[in-house]
């Protein structure tokens, strides 16, 4: 087993970025992939025009890439947000503006697969009222999820990148999915498992798997430290892959590392590019 046995996805949110949004789908399949995922691509608007999600869409057919997955509105991401969905206020509505358009979006292209990244603690804001304004809007995505035939994920971060970000290992993100999943009645809400955050958490990566390969709908890598390209940090990616595989997980990875100070497509010589499009 392998790097050559994993169904690999590139994340263009934060690969091809020296590209624009429209460009980046194509700029993926030249490089050998058929799969992609995007953290929301308006950061500022949680429901853009209608000529901007068709523009999207477009891009992404004409590429011949299929999206996989896709971030729920998250603030500024990259920026100093890390979500809406329990924030007081303005910020909580704007995510529940944008749970359909995104449902929507997805739905369009066959993705099944939304992101709800849980958001920071606020000060003033009681971390309780956080936490039950959280479950109210995670379930009404979970909803809405369900009815495009799609999971929602819930994410770990990590304390030294994010101190204010609540869920800062995998049981306390696991614990939240089944707090979604208790109150819906659903079981679409899964544990989206970055081994990069779960590193930088110093966490143990093969007790995680094998505690919760299981629960989990997704996976993404970057190598750790620095958030590079496998190869370029010290994480045994290959092997944590190999052992998320042989628990059960037969999902996609997602390719959320920095390239580097070099072009993108240049960041891909540890991944064979027959090993790159996936089914």
């Amino acid at each position: 087993m392998g790097f050559a046995d994993q169904r690999f996805n590139v994340n263009l949110s934060i690969l091809f970025t020296e590209l624009p949004l429209l460009e980046r789908p194509a700029a993926a399949a030249s490089a050998g992939f058929t799969a992609v995922e995007l953290w929301w691509p308006w950061v500022d608007d949680p429901a853009p025009a209608a000529a901007e999600l068709n523009a999207l869409r477009h891009a992404i057919e004409a590429a011949g890439v299929r999206l996989t997955g896709l971030n729920l509105y998250a603030g500024r991401l990259p920026g100093p947000d890390r979500g809406a969905l329990s924030v007081p206020g303005e910020e909580s509505e704007r995510f529940r503006a944008n749970v359909e358009v995104a449902a929507g979006f997805a739905e369009s292209l066959g993705c099944r697969a939304l992101n709800a990244l849980y958001g920071n603690r606020v000060d003033g804001a009681d971390p309780a009222e956080q936490d039950a304004l959280a479950l109210e809007n995670l379930t009404l995505a979970a909803r809405a999820a369900d009815r495009i035939g799609a999971v929602l994920l819930v994410e770990a971060l990590n304390a030294p990148e994010s101190p204010r970000y609540p869920l800062v290992s995998a049981p306390a993100a696991v614990e939240v999915v089944d707090r979604v999943n208790e109150a819906t009645g659903l079981g679409n809400t899964r544990f989206l498992m970055d081994l990069y955050h779960l590193a930088m958490n110093g966490e143990d990566l093969p007790a995680v798997i094998d505690r919760y390969a299981d629960r989990t709908g997704h996976v993404q890598i970057a190598d750790s430290p620095g958030r590079g390209a496998p190869g370029t940090g010290t994480l045994p990616l290959e092997d944590l892959l190999d052992r998320l595989r042989k628990a059960g997980y037969d999902g996609w990875v997602g390719l959320e590392y920095k390239p580097g100070d070099r072009p993108s497509a240049e960041s891909f010589a540890w991944l064979p590019p027959g090993a790159r499009a996936a089914g």
